[in-house]
């Protein structure tokens, strides 16, 4: 790996310095390990073309990017006292970009077979050390690292805190800039309002009124340690495509199975998730590890959910959580997909049944669920087939690969929509990714066994 060049890119000088409460959503996130993403690109160029035309085109669009989403280019002021965290932007405040060239195997990476996963990292930027002022933390938000691959491709690789925002905030702000990078300029994305973010924190509701303190004294309990990488030695990344017609089987089955009056709620997201986590434990038992209570967790965008909705374009983070548990006995048994889809659909439909003003009933207990996971025996997934990555292009086309690293932390899925169909990226032991990789392929040829 050759560091081209370090710099830092600030929005134009005429943004306005902004200052964002936390809600009570926000505040899950504050000490969260940062969110790792790569984008790659088969656009074979020079090194010339690299340095003359994409490196200034980068700089100059995320500037212009920066401009409309200025919160990634801040801190979060996390006090050590008395006090509430916040977002902050002002004057002066940058981001952290590495331009790079890799001589690694393209081909290898943007792969769906199992690689090595530490092969990634050298493609990713570290975020900016804290900086501590005034009894406080001043937290970097988001860096950025963009790599030529001579004469195969680009690969883009963003770390980000995710208090500034969820996956919908985040993927709003990529496909923003990859448009800047292709188009030029902000023209485009400004008749495009949807990707226009807002600010507006009054559009969350605190339920009780009580679940800011709540949760921020429910962050502050855990401390603040040092966040170091896990472990990935002797593990491997791997993408498992689920296609239109996968999912469709899926369904049919689910459908055979729960009968016409089935209280659950059964989309491309429940099937997927359902299939995952009954492989995952059948996997799991064949590679030897106890029996138990397995537990999966997930997130839900709530913008639509809520009374009155929020935009889509709302920036922060806007998520709901549920928690399903089952013994690994019926996971890895005949029904074990059916019971996983049954569980998944039933919580759904259950919690967005209620009218939209019940639907943060379960808020308050969050924090409790939280603290009670098991991450040694917890699935817990990560994106969403709501929005497309896919989409960014920068110039280059779309992209061929995405990855997501918060898979490498062992018991995250990630699910990524590309065109119709759903991608699904783990990190596993070999051992347990062979044994995945069998069980899952073979259980789509026999679909019409699965229970």
């Amino acid at each position: 790996m050759i560091i081209l060049e370090r710099c830092r890119i600030a929005p134009p000088d005429s943004v306005e310095e902004l200052r964002l409460p936390l809600t009570f959503l926000d505040m899950f996130w504050t000490d969260s390990f940062p969110v790792r993403r790569l984008l790659f690109y088969e656009f074979p160029c020079s090194g010339s073309h690299f340095t003359d035309k994409i490196i200034p085109n980068v700089k100059t669009s995320l500037s212009l990017a920066l401009l409309h989403f200025p919160p990634f280019a801040g801190h979060l002021l996390h006090p050590l006292g008395p006090g509430m965290p916040e977002i902050q932007f002002k004057n002066g405040d940058s981001v952290s970009v590495v331009f790079a060239e890799a001589d690694d195997d393209f081909s290898y990476l943007i792969g769906n077979h199992p690689r090595d996963a530490e092969k990634f990292y050298p493609l990713l930027p570290d975020l900016p050390p804290v900086i501590h002022v005034d009894n406080s933390r001043l937290v970097p938000l988001l860096a950025v690292q963009v790599t030529l691959f001579p004469d195969h491709g680009v690969s883009v690789g963003l770390i980000n805190q995710h208090v500034v925002g969820d996956a919908r905030t985040t993927v709003n702000f990529i496909k923003s800039w990859a448009t800047m990078c292709r188009s030029g300029g902000d023209a485009e994305f400004l008749v495009d309002k949807s990707l226009h973010p807002v600010h507006d924190r009054c559009l969350i509701k605190d339920p009780t009124g009580k679940l800011l303190e709540k949760n921020w004294n429910y962050m502050r309990s855990l401390g603040s340690e040092p966040q170091r990488r896990v472990s990935l030695q002797n593990k491997v990344r791997a993408t498992f495509v689920m296609k239109e017609a996968d999912i469709q089987k899926l369904k049919n089955v689910a459908a055979r199975a729960m009968g016409p009056d089935s209280d659950h709620h059964v989309s491309a997201f429940t099937l997927t998730c359902g299939y995952v986590w009954s492989c995952l434990a059948k996997s799991g038992a064949a590679v030897g590890e106890d029996d138990g209570i397995d537990q999966f967790f997930f997130p839900a965008d709530y913008r639509a959910r809520l009374d009155p909705p929020l935009p889509p374009s709302y920036f922060g983070n806007c998520l709901g959580f549920f928690f399903l548990k089952s013994p690994r006995s019926q996971l890895i048994g005949d029904s074990g997909f059916i019971v996983a889809v049954m569980l998944i659909g039933e919580a759904i439909y259950k919690r967005f049944r209620c009218n939209k003003e019940e639907i943060m009933k379960s808020a308050g207990d969050w924090a409790d669920q939280l603290a009670a996971v098991d991450w040694n025996r917890v699935l817990a997934t990560a994106g969403s087939p709501r929005f497309d990555v896919y989409d960014a292009d920068f110039g280059w086309g779309k992209p061929n690969k995405y990855e997501s690293m918060a898979v490498d932390s062992g018991f995250l899925m990630s699910v990524c929509k590309t065109g119709k169909n759903l991608e699904i990226g783990l990190c596993l032991a070999k051992i347990k990714m062979d044994a995945f990789a069998t069980i899952f392929n073979h259980g789509l040829l026999g679909t019409e066994s699965i229970t």
